[in-house]
């Protein structure tokens, strides 16, 4: 796979590599001054100034169109380089089964290589579009996250509280607050769906022996001399149907977990950096802009 970032082919993709990370930058660089835009909107509002609001109006529009650009020149970057990569890793895995007439000769060798014209296409379209999906998303996350973090800190700054007459000061209490958040239903989220990728996998595996069974009758109805499918194939085809529609049982309760969890966190994050910002907020030591600001980038980083 790496072969692919070298001689000929390192001409395309280093160059689609590169663009990918330099989309990413653009992306996290709009969404930082949206950030400050929304500070600056809100304050705006909140000392109801009507010349800066309208300023701050002008602002938003090149930010959205190029926020809205980003993305779809985002698309076309990681489907290029998906698709570029899995044309080069499909050419040579086509080069190799039809070298040598070895797809004439797969079935007398041991080992796991059925159905290989079927595994080069779906394998070799997994192999390509997830570590693309993988890579620009980690790349994505991290920066966020450090760009973000860094926003919480310095909007936040220390929050010192009061308890029986003791006063305790918490640093950066936002980006502990964060990290506080998201670790817990980070924990929530795993304890929930540990289980869906085991699920997943036999809902797999049981729409894959249901084609099987039902590709079974049709090769003895196409068999010559034909034939008639016996009972025991009739009841092997059943089996298999209800196996499908259990694992999709299965499948909808461990999706219907993992989908409360993301849910509430969603509904829950910007609440919860309300709350946080509160106490500075009622005691004129944080701006409303600044408020907004600290709840959306709050949202950014879990």
């Amino acid at each position: 796979q790496l072969a692919f970032w070298k001689g000929r082919s390192g001409r395309l993709s280093w160059p689609l590599s590169m663009a990918l990370v330099a989309i990413a930058l653009a992306q996290l660089t709009i969404q930082y001054l949206l950030n400050y835009w929304n500070r600056d909107f809100f304050n705006a509002l909140e000392r109801h100034d009507g010349a800066l609001l309208w300023n701050e109006a002008l602002i938003f529009m090149p930010l959205a169109c190029s926020n809205i650009a980003l993305a779809v020149v985002s698309v076309w970057g990681r489907m290029t380089m998906q698709r570029k990569w899995r044309q080069w890793l499909t050419t040579r895995l086509l080069t190799s089964w039809l070298k040598k007439y070895r797809y004439r000769r797969l079935q007398f060798v041991s080992g796991e290589y059925q159905n290989a014209e079927y595994r080069i296409s779906f394998d070799a379209r997994i192999a390509t579009d997830a570590p693309v999906d993988l890579a620009f998303g980690l790349l994505t996350s991290v920066l966020t996250a450090i760009v973000f973090i860094h926003v919480l800190w310095s909007v936040g700054g220390s929050l010192t509280l009061v308890f029986s007459g003791h006063e305790l000061t918490v640093p950066a209490y936002l980006v502990v607050g964060v990290i506080v958040y998201s670790t817990a239903f980070t924990a929530i989220m795993i304890a929930v769906g540990r289980n869906l990728t085991s699920v997943i996998q036999a809902e797999n595996q049981a729409e894959a022996e249901l084609r099987a069974a039902a590709n079974h009758i049709r090769e003895i109805g196409e068999a010559t001399p034909s034939a008639a499918a016996g009972p025991e194939d009739h009841r092997s085809l059943w089996h298999t149907l209800r196996q499908v529609l259990l694992r999709w049982r299965q499948l909808c309760r461990q999706l219907m977990g993992t989908t409360m969890v993301s849910q509430t966190d969603v509904l829950l994050a910007p609440v919860f950096a309300w709350v946080l910002c509160a106490p500075k907020f009622l005691a004129g030591s944080m701006t409303l802009g600044e408020l907004t600001q600290a709840a959306a980038a709050f949202v950014m980083v879990q």
